[in-house]
């Protein structure tokens, strides 16, 4: 599993530039509207809001700029969005999955099949990839001198977790979706600095691009589809993504 998980995704974007990571900062402020919108305003109630507040952190999120993201979304005046996924193919048939939030789901639905047209692949019907993903949950800790590996991976295990892995620079821990929030409590009490928990696509296995084009257009399909604001999220089954 290691390699494949949500995590990769967000080490990518924090490395990126201001305008990049400005980018990334307005997709966890929508995470957090719909988190608002769906469970309230206290983080002490509302766990999947907790949890984006720790990524909002782990993304170097101002924290005036968090609460002004609670804050606008507890308001009258709070933009309503709509959770869309969408599924299709990229160059050489690799699987993608998008999932979006928008208040527009015309403007959204064009800009992602003209991206997909563009880099040599095609959007598809729902369910047409999905099946090819596990829905797993996914407890990013990072690596340090503190962190006891054993000890991580026994109390994970104890804790409920499905399975264990141990990154470049983080350990990931992977449970099934029902499972996660109370593994993460369960670490967090035991002293674990929880760097993001998130619900996660998993592929079931993955594809290998030889054609010069292909890794060129996939990279391009990625690149796009990430720099759109409407989207949140981009789950693929191809390898050599690096």
């Amino acid at each position: 599993m290691s390699g494949h998980s949500k995590w990769n995704n967000i080490k990518n974007k924090k490395e990126k530039t201001d305008a990049q990571r400005a980018k990334v900062f307005t997709k966890i402020g929508k995470e957090i509207a719909i988190a608002v919108r769906d469970g309230g305003p206290d983080p002490a109630s509302n766990s999947k809001l907790r949890d984006l507040i720790a990524k909002a952190k782990s993304n170097n999120v101002p924290n005036d700029n968090i609460d002004r993201a609670i804050k606008k979304a507890s308001g009258s005046d709070a933009v309503n969005y709509e959770e869309i996924t969408y599924e299709g193919y990229g160059p050489s048939g690799v699987a993608v999955i998008v999932t979006t939030a928008t208040d527009n789901r015309n403007r959204t639905g064009g800009d992602l099949r003209h991206f997909f047209d563009k880099y040599g692949g095609n959007m598809g019907t729902t369910g047409c990839v999905s099946f090819m993903f596990d829905d797993k949950g996914v407890i990013v800790i990072e690596k340090d001198s503190s962190v006891d590996e054993d000890a991580l991976m026994e109390a994970s295990l104890e804790a409920g977790a499905a399975d264990f892995a141990a990154d470049e620079d983080v350990y990931e821990v992977y449970t099934e979706p029902s499972d996660l929030n109370a593994v993460r409590d369960a670490l967090t009490e035991a002293g674990y600095a929880i760097v993001s928990a998130e619900l996660d696509k998993i592929p079931q296995s993955t594809v290998v691009l030889e054609n010069e084009d292909d890794i060129k257009n996939m990279n391009l399909l990625i690149e796009h589809l990430e720099d759109n604001d409407d989207v949140q999220d981009i789950y693929h089954n191809w390898e050599n993504c690096d």
